[in-house]
């Protein structure tokens, strides 16, 4: 059953709805936004951006199931946020959903997809050829949500020359060259805090704008430049403290003002 909201009061017209054959040229219509806007042409919204990724990924896990329509507080629930936070979200790329059927899947996996800039191959560098760094290369899922490793790079001249997955590693020296040949746009770094910075440096004076950051540490970056930091001990840290607190409640203790405060501070 789809939710009565999921068509707007007006009787917007649902793109999302239309009969499509998986082909992102047959699905593209002349009145969709371009790539980062909303349907009012604005810039999407912070929040939004944010939460496209987790409606994707839900998408996509239902795509895999063979499901063709999907209501909105099915679909809310999947991402795990609530419905109507999730019609406003689909709202700006101009996706409304149609009384009694929800949703097209395939079409919006592509509105989505071309929102977040993913209905083409997005070359990336990773440099780090380590534990980590071998394991995001062999991750499989880049290829299949919009992102192609172009190169692996290390400074370890042991590691030269080792294939991963379908790429030979390359020395990091070679990192300007890379950039440039393979016409990178984003950058994983994935080397000790020590060298992370050094390596930023480089990868913004080779022209990435755009840096996944794995050190354990804040880069410094001109205007103009995006980094998203992933830290698995702050992550770590937070599900520490929860599982501190549930066990006090299940004892009937109350965590110290200390421990409170100082997941308050991590957390920010």
């Amino acid at each position: 059953m789809s939710s009565p909201a999921d068509t707007p009061a007006d009787g917007t017209p649902d793109h999302g709805t239309l009969p499509v054959d998986g082909m992102p040229g047959q699905m593209a219509l002349p009145d969709e936004p371009e790539p980062g806007t909303s349907a009012s042409g604005k810039p999407l919204p912070e929040a939004t951006i944010a939460r496209l990724p987790v409606y994707l990924r839900a998408l996509y896990t239902l795509a895999e199931r063979g499901t063709g329509t999907v209501a909105s507080d099915e679909l809310a629930a999947a991402a795990g946020v609530n419905s109507a936070k999730l019609r406003k979200d689909l709202s700006h790329l101009g996706s409304y959903g149609i009384r009694g059927v929800g949703y097209d899947v395939d079409y919006l996996v592509y509105q989505v997809s071309r929102a977040l800039g993913l209905t083409q191959k997005w070359p990336v560098v990773i440099v780090g050829g380590g534990n980590l760094g071998r394991a995001l290369a062999n991750y499989g899922g880049f290829m299949n949500r919009g992102f192609k490793i172009s190169a692996i790079l290390e400074a370890n001249e042991e590691l030269v020359g080792c294939q991963i997955g379908d790429v030979t590693v390359r020395h990091v020296g070679d990192l300007e060259d890379v950039v440039k040949d393979s016409k990178v746009a984003i950058g994983v770094i994935a080397v000790p805090a020590e060298s992370a910075q050094a390596v930023c440096d480089r990868l913004v004076g080779a022209g990435v704008t755009s840096i996944l950051n794995f050190a354990p540490l804040v880069l410094t970056v001109p205007d103009g430049v995006d980094v998203r930091k992933v830290d698995l001990s702050i992550e770590l840290q937070i599900l520490a403290f929860h599982a501190q607190r549930r066990s006090a409640e299940r004892f009937g203790q109350v965590p110290g003002p200390a421990a409170a405060v100082e997941a308050q501070a991590v957390e920010a």
